[in-house]
């Protein structure tokens, strides 16, 4: 059950698992600190709206 690979039926060849995660992986050293940026500008920008 806890086995993400599928099962093999007769006749059929096995597909080869692909984890979405794997495609996503590569951009998050990118992507991240971006996010971060913005998330700091737009905090940065209600405290000083807010004072």
């Amino acid at each position: 059950m806890s086995d993400p690979a599928p099962r093999q039926t007769h006749g059929e060849p096995a597909a080869e698992y692909h984890d979405p995660v794997e495609n996503v992986v590569h951009a998050i050293p990118i992507v991240l600190p971006l996010v971060g940026g913005v998330l700091m500008f737009l905090l940065a920008f209600i405290a000083i709206y807010m004072a």
